[in-house]
């Protein structure tokens, strides 16, 4: 078989590209030393910058790819010099803050474990919980945590370089007050339903999980105290093994909520309109089978200081505000902090800046 030239040069050509644009990734741009060497690469830093071009939903000039670069020599420094004074973050506090975000952002209540949490991500978006967080925060889960854990060791040396400082940080009751006027009218209650949420993955056995599904409803709905009932349920849920998710669920009138559910909106609607007590019948989903109770019913309305901000917690609006207020004068404060201690560590003897000027932003025009 004859090879045109014009192709062959052609392919030529392009594996000639590719191999520069690998060597190009992994050309070192600067190198941390404060307790140990650490490169940045051309490719850690494409990483980054298309994690914040993914959330800003725009391409990063070059200025702002400085900027990005300058933020990650600032993390390395701070958790090198975190690492230099012991402080280590272990894996299992990473995780517990990991779930804990993931469960608030779906809507959950309590914590839940990351196999429930796939299998819910699942439910919803038919997505496994890697594909859904490459999607959020363009990063898989591993990289996320790894993120997670850098972020959790430089807040804690940074809380503890400047420990004293920051128990002054804190709102005035005239600071508490004065949000509250400006913002009363987030301040509300839509029409909401505290719902106990049973959930059996079919698995290998979808007969089998429609049988444990069609107990713990029978169980339910013969109860002469459901609210035992419900306990026991969701303590036999959090055994090893048991096969199924329980536990109680806040939802509001929207069409998220429908979706949470797996029903539609007008179904929905049909469901505000019971009553407490009431059970649903079992539904049989794609993956899983399932069903709820009603346990209380909201109605809307507009929150005072001294009102909760959420059904089913004990704090109220002004202990919200406080909380709110202070952590985010915390987190100014520490922000402000973290560039003074992080601006103080970048020297030339921990430093070493291998990419500068034209060729740095040669670099960073890709």
């Amino acid at each position: 078989m004859k090879v045109n030239r014009f192709t062959l040069f052609c392919c030529m050509l392009m594996i000639s590209a590719a191999s520069v644009f690998a060597q190009s990734d992994l050309q070192v741009l600067a190198v941390i030393k404060l307790n140990r060497s650490e490169s940045i690469t051309v490719k850690q830093l494409k990483t980054r910058v298309g994690v914040y071009e993914k959330q800003a939903g725009r391409v990063l000039t070059v200025d702002e790819r400085k900027q990005t670069l300058d933020a990650l020599i600032s993390e390395k420094l701070i958790n090198q010099a975190a690492q230099k004074a012991g402080i280590s973050i272990p894996d299992s506090t990473v995780n517990q803050n990991f779930l804990q975000s993931m469960s608030q952002m779906i809507g959950r209540n309590d914590t839940v474990t990351e196999q429930e949490l796939n299998t819910i991500v699942r439910q919803q978006t038919k997505m496994s919980l890697d594909e859904f967080m490459k999607q959020q925060a363009g990063m898989s889960i591993a990289e996320y945590k790894d993120y997670l854990k850098a972020q959790i060791t430089a807040q804690q040396y940074i809380q503890q370089q400047r420990e004293a400082e920051l128990r002054n940080v804190k709102p005035t009751d005239e600071d508490i007050r004065s949000f509250y006027e400006m913002n009363k009218a987030n301040f509300v209650w839509s029409d909401m339903l505290r719902l106990f949420l049973v959930i059996v993955p079919k698995g290998a056995s979808p007969d089998d999980a429609k049988a444990k599904a069609t107990e713990m409803w029978n169980t339910l709905k013969n109860a002469k105290d459901p609210s035992s009932a419900r306990t026991q349920i969701g303590v036999r849920s959090q055994a090893e093994k048991s096969g199924f998710q329980a536990g109680e669920m806040l939802i509001n009138k929207t069409e998220t909520s429908a979706v949470q559910l797996g029903i539609s909106y007008r179904v929905l609607l049909e469901l505000f309109s019971r009553t407490p007590g009431y059970i649903s019948d079992v539904q049989d989903n794609e993956t899983n089978y399932q069903f709820y109770s009603i346990v209380e019913k909201y109605d809307a309305k507009l929150l005072g200081l001294s009102d909760i901000v959420r059904p089913g917690t004990t704090i109220t609006v002004y202990n919200y505000i406080m909380q709110y207020l202070g952590q985010q004068q915390q987190m100014a404060y520490l922000q402000k902090a973290a560039n003074e201690i992080s601006k103080s560590l970048d020297v030339s003897e921990n430093v070493d800046r291998k990419k500068t000027g034209a060729e740095l932003d040669k670099l960073l025009s890709w």
